[in-house]
């Protein structure tokens, strides 16, 4: 196997282009953040840094940690460590650099962020054994990557503020819901191998109100952003065209079909996040 046929192998174990979901709500937070003369390529380029070594660790965790749970699950059998293209060794390896990369980055940006990197280390690595016990494990992920817009901030500014606070509820509502839509695809597995969530919990039917509600919160959080930082008008435009994208989403799965949740998890969610960085960019240039 050549070296680049290797390194696409690491970036589909960790789904490297689903980084698209909260890469756009660290840079919006970190456009906000940004003084009137705009971000240093610098500390842009570190916050990226930052953001990939603590996604693509947090994920090459989570398959360590669900390495046997995935071999007996139908739908996961084929990722890349039970299915014995990559040994947990090599991934290893993998979670160690990423992690490394996210401290050498946080070290770079200011000292409150290097801080708090075993913090954000700790939630994300955690996130992957939520399921064992609670049905909460959705929020979890939720909070993990929440922690995307607040450390932005943070790289920024050098402190906590009212602004990405608002915005990290509101990743972690949106994500939240969307893995709830996700996990309906593994409610008899789940049920079967004691594991929690939400659609296992409350069923299908119940599993999608809830996410619709945690939808519904997070498109009122972000709407709720002009009043504690300026914002042109136009960026309630934005919050709008979110809504519209989810009500979407939601309209694409049912209680008894479940066979377009890769379109609603996969493409509608992508598209959210580089559409409302979008309208955030353009909402700070007209202010």
């Amino acid at each position: 196997m050549s070296a680049f046929q290797r390194l696409a192998l690491y970036g589909r174990m960790v789904k490297f282009s689903h980084s698209v979901f909260a890469l756009p709500f660290a840079m919006a937070s970190a456009t906000l953040a940004a003084p009137e003369g705009g971000l240093a390529p610098a500390t842009l380029a570190w916050i990226v840094v930052a953001m990939v070594g603590a996604r693509s660790a947090a994920m090459g965790f989570n398959r360590l940690a669900d390495h046997a749970i995935d071999a007996r699950n139908p739908r996961t059998a084929a990722r890349e460590l039970p299915a014995g293209a990559m040994s947990r060794g090599e991934v290893w390896l993998f979670v160690i650099v990423s992690a490394a990369a996210l401290v050498l980055a946080a070290w770079r940006l200011n000292p409150l962020c290097l801080a708090l990197s075993p913090v954000a280390l700790f939630v994300t690595f955690g996130y992957s054994y939520t399921k064992r016990f609670t049905a909460l494990s959705h929020a979890a992920l939720g909070l993990a990557l929440a922690i995307a817009p607040v450390g932005a901030w943070i790289a920024v500014r050098g402190r906590f503020d009212l602004p990405p606070v608002l915005l990290g509820l509101a990743v972690l509502a949106w994500v939240a819901g969307f893995d709830i839509i996700y996990a309906c695809q593994d409610v008899d597995f789940d049920r079967g191998a004691g594991l929690n969530s939400i659609p296992a919990r409350l069923g299908v039917g119940g599993a999608l109100r809830v996410s619709r509600a945690l939808h519904v919160a997070a498109v009122l959080l972000l709407a709720s952003l002009p009043a504690v930082t300026a914002l042109h008008v136009v960026y309630l435009a934005g919050v709008v065209l979110v809504a519209v994208m989810l009500a979407y989403e939601h309209s694409l799965v049912r209680e008894g079909d479940l066979s377009r949740v890769d379109a609603a998890f996969f493409t509608v969610n992508g598209w959210i996040g580089v559409l409302y960085l979008a309208f955030v960019l353009l909402a700070r240039w007209l202010a």
